[in-house]
């Protein structure tokens, strides 16, 4: 169990490493000029592979293998309170995740609808998120 839990931590650690970078990859795009046709395509290319070569294997990954933690532990996970509340920003973090993939489509068919300063906010969510997510699988508050 402690190789699925080492596991486990380095996919959720490659996971939230593209979750952190992606949506800069967003900030420089938005402010890049609208004449500079070959930083958009670099940049295209560069978020594509990321969301595609990182990001999505390393969320199934960290997903898959929390899944069986829970499946190894058994019923007695029914009673953490904690890992329920774990779940749920886990969920949100799967939401965001799908969220990247919708701006990142928008930005390869040139509809970005958002400046730098939004998406510099935007990239401050996964923080929160790892911040409780981190404080409740450790802490156990509940």
């Amino acid at each position: 169990m402690l190789w699925l839990k080492a596991f486990h931590i380095i996919f959720m650690v490659t996971w939230f490493a593209a979750l952190f970078y992606l949506p800069r990859l967003f900030v420089y795009h938005a402010m890049l000029d609208a004449d500079d046709e070959l930083g958009d395509a670099r940049l295209r290319t560069m978020e594509r592979k990321l969301f595609r070569g990182i990001m999505t294997p390393g969320g199934v990954l960290t997903v898959g293998s929390g899944l069986a933690l829970m499946y190894a532990y058994g019923p007695i996970v029914a009673h953490w309170g904690w890992l329920h509340a774990k779940l749920v920003l886990v969920a949100a973090l799967i939401a965001y995740h799908v969220w990247c993939g919708f701006l990142l489509r928008d930005f390869a068919h040139g509809r970005n609808r958002h400046n730098h300063v939004w998406y510099r906010w935007f990239n401050e969510a996964p923080t929160l998120l790892l911040v409780g997510i981190i404080i409740l699988a450790v802490v156990r508050p509940f």
